[in-house]
């Protein structure tokens, strides 16, 4: 700290405390982040505009957005009605519910390129389907499948190049650092059969162990009422959204704007289907005010300088040798790790992109496999807050901080263990080292 000029080695105690407290869960998160916007604004460490940004950014929108589409899902009976469908294939045995869960939030992100988006239709969907098998809010088997939705659709969509925030990052730092072109085809080649498809067995071997639960076996389809004026409309809605949110590159609106627009309508007097009421009863506020910090911690990271002195730092010291390329790509990844710590998942790639030449030239890797290695480490978070779409599904399903914590490191160790050998591998075998 004493090499740090004053003003970004108080950024760093800021920073660091902020995060300290979110990874130990000493304080709920919504305090911790509260005492962050406090401590920045006393101390004058970044602009208001800086370490507020978190609520002008797209991802808060699609977050409040998100609490307001499910509510009115659930409100209407469309969530029980998809439940009851889901409910007679996927409730056999646990491993086969969690694993359901989990293939439907991937697949999901073939169609649809907002994490929060996916997350917002699918939380009333799967509580719905948890109520059906006799696993209600609180229990063991709720919080696995709630941790199924964030997990699974953060970490597997890594693998689809348009699903995922990160990934958008990166295709952008590369191709304005380097003229970098990245495919969707090669990307998927790439990254689906170790980021995609081995990592949701794992998720689902991790959330069974952690969070073992007993279904209650639904055998036989329920007859269901013909759908209600209400659901129709919703439908409507629904359906009107998801198709501006898959066509977003060809209308140039954002996910979020959108989101915001079809939540105004649920809230709207006599042809909405939400009240005032419901409003504030129903929308998880600590868990809007949390994404906002987070955002806001990278943020500040990022304008103070901070994140780029520790991002060189962290060259001086990785490991890199051009005839050791197995130490090469585990520090690469060590390195990704580590600025997740500060910058968090969306603020990896616009860290660690820029750089990619010096890690090139040090490790003997070609541009394009340094540039590819960072994904497996994003999308494999240590704690919950470096992935805001983890932390929203916790919010959506009442999530204790403690519980997501356990999947997080345990799905970090065994990939670590695991997966991230046999991503070497994979990466070898295509030719990219």
């Amino acid at each position: 700290m004493t090499s740090l000029p004053p003003e970004i080695g108080l950024t760093a105690l800021v920073v660091a405390m902020t995060i300290l407290l979110w990874a130990t869960a000493l304080l709920p998160e919504f305090i911790t982040a509260l005492l962050f916007f406090a401590a920045a604004m006393l101390l004058h460490i970044a602009p208001a505009a800086t370490v507020f940004s978190g609520f002008a950014s797209s991802a808060f929108w699609l977050v409040l957005s998100g609490f307001v589409l499910g509510l009115a899902i659930r409100k209407v009976g469309l969530a029980d009605r998809l439940a009851r469908t889901l409910a007679a294939p996927l409730t056999a045995s646990w491993p086969r519910m969690v694993g359901g869960v989990i293939v439907i939030s991937y697949l999901l992100a073939f169609v649809m390129p907002s994490n929060m988006g996916r997350i917002a239709l699918l939380m009333p969907i799967v509580g719905a389907l948890a109520k059906q098998a006799g696993l209600y809010e609180g229990s063991r088997g709720w919080t696995g499948l709630a941790l199924a939705v964030g997990f699974g659709t953060f970490q597997l969509s890594a693998s689809i190049l348009p699903a995922n925030v990160p990934n958008l990052v990166m295709t952008g730092a590369a191709e304005n650092s380097f003229g970098l072109h990245l495919g969707y085809m090669p990307w998927m080649l790439l990254h689906t059969p170790v980021v995609g498809l081995l990592k949701g067995a794992l998720l689902t071997l991790c959330i069974c162990k952690l969070f073992p639960a007993t279904p209650s076996p639904v055998t036989h389809q329920q007859r269901m009422p013909p759908l209600s004026g209400e659901e129709l409309r919703l439908i409507a809605v629904l359906l009107l959204t998801l198709l501006l949110w898959m066509t977003d590159s060809l209308h140039g609106i954002s996910p979020a704007w959108v989101g915001l627009t079809a939540a105004c309508f649920c809230l709207l007097p006599r042809v909405g289907f939400l009240s005032s009421d419901a409003f504030g009863k129903g929308v998880n506020f600590r868990t809007c005010i949390y994404v906002a910090a987070i955002l806001g911690v990278t943020a500040v990271v990022v304008e103070s300088n901070l994140g780029n002195r520790i991002a060189s730092a962290l060259l001086a010291i990785t490991p890199l040798h051009d005839d050791r390329p197995f130490l090469s790509f585990l520090s690469l990844n060590a390195v990704t790790t580590a600025l997740n710590f500060v910058v968090t998942a969306n603020g990896v790639p616009a860290m660690f992109t820029p750089m990619a030449q010096s890690f090139a030239e040090a490790s003997g890797f070609s541009l394009l496999t340094v540039v590819m290695i960072q994904v497996f480490a994003y999308a494999t978070p240590l704690l919950p807050y470096q992935a805001s779409p983890i932390v929203v599904a916790m919010g959506l399903g009442n999530v204790p901080a403690r519980d997501g914590l356990k999947l997080c490191l345990l799905v970090a160790l065994v990939s670590a263990l695991v997966l991230l050998p046999l991503d070497y591998l994979w990466f070898k075998v295509l030719g990219y080292v």
